[in-house]
């Protein structure tokens, strides 16, 4: 995996640790779930883009 799909992974790994804790402590907030999503969908679409 090149560096800035490692770096989108881990960002959308700790978007889903501080919406979780959000949503834990503060409880759910819709538009901050959906965020996440996109930011995930994103990270999958540049992972699957990369050069093979």
């Amino acid at each position: 995996m090149p560096g800035s799909a490692k770096a989108m992974a881990a960002c959308t790994v700790g978007g889903l640790v501080a919406t979780t804790a959000y949503t834990v402590a503060l409880g759910s907030s819709g538009w901050l779930w959906f965020a996440w999503v996109v930011l995930a969908l994103v990270t999958v679409g540049v992972v699957a883009a990369r050069p093979s």
